[in-house]
């Protein structure tokens, strides 16, 4: 069995991307990694070439940004053409995955790689915001989703690159991990926040109100938000650990929740329970 692990970036320093805690924390089980860098503003294709791993594979293309949000699949899908695994373990550049889950993620692939009525395998999501400490689970955070796909030609990405389709049109068929995909995308300062909205509107993934282009990004009560008492991934510990921000709501966390029995035996848990109204 072989493994291609696949991902874009664009912009990883501006935007300041955890893109290089993203890849090695899927690179002990994959046999070669495909990154599509795109043209950037900053050192992103120096960031990469650090890694200084002989299972990278560097693509390099110009992104066509009049396409709007569905650059980003048509860049995946170039990503993904330069695979030559048997499965294709996609990672956006703010998502990791923890290290205890990489056996069960091996074995699942293994156990499915003859099976032809599988074509994908789906995660569970944590969609951290603010804190490391705080995740969303309302209304427009889309909670499962695909991320090992089998490399046959007959899948591909689509819209803004966060799914997987048949490309004949039929429902994909796919199998539960259990597993967790742990987003970072939202744990930013506030400036950089501000900026990646602005560039999200460039793409055209929202419209944004004129103050808000010219304010710094506001989280508001994070306290609103469920906590998490797990761990995270072993290759994002300096990077938790140097934001203030998690710092002092980890403390407020174990105040508030002193009592928990996930807290004290650090379960890496999601609660079941579903908002409904979007917060805004």
């Amino acid at each position: 069995m072989k493994v291609s692990g696949f991902t874009i970036v664009r912009n990883a320093r501006k935007y300041n991307y955890p893109v290089l805690e993203s890849i090695r924390s899927i690179l002990p089980i994959c046999d070669e990694f495909v990154i599509n860098i795109g043209d950037s503003e900053d050192d992103t294709r120096a960031l990469i070439l650090s890694l200084n791993d002989p299972k990278i594979k560097i693509v390099e293309t110009r992104w066509d940004m009049a396409q709007g949000k569905e650059v980003l699949s048509q860049q995946t899908n170039i990503a993904l053409s330069h695979c030559s695994g048997d499965w294709a373990f996609y990672v956006q550049s703010d998502e990791v995955i923890h290290e205890e889950d990489l056996p069960r993620l091996w074995r699942c692939m293994k156990k499915f790689l003859l099976d032809r009525d599988v074509d994908a395998l789906r995660f569970k999501w944590l969609h951290f915001y603010g804190s490391y400490y705080r995740y969303r689970i309302d209304h427009g955070w889309y909670q499962k989703q695909d991320r090992i796909i089998r490399n046959n030609g007959t899948v591909e990405s689509f819209g803004d690159a966060y799914a997987f389709q048949r490309k004949d049109g039929k429902p994909l068929r796919r199998k539960n991990t259990d597993c967790f995909v742990y987003h970072y995308g939202w744990v930013q300062p506030q400036d950089v926040m501000a900026s990646r909205r602005k560039n999200a509107e460039d793409i055209g993934f929202v419209q944004l109100k004129a103050e808000e282009r010219q304010s710094l990004y506001t989280f508001g009560d994070l306290g609103r938000f469920p906590a998490y008492f797990g761990s995270h991934p072993r290759v994002m510990q300096q990077l938790v650990r140097s934001h203030e921000t998690s710092e002092s709501d980890l403390e407020y966390v174990h105040q508030q929740y002193w009592w928990h029995p996930c807290r004290w035996f650090k379960v890496r848990y999601k609660t079941f329970h579903r908002v409904k109204e979007k917060i805004s």
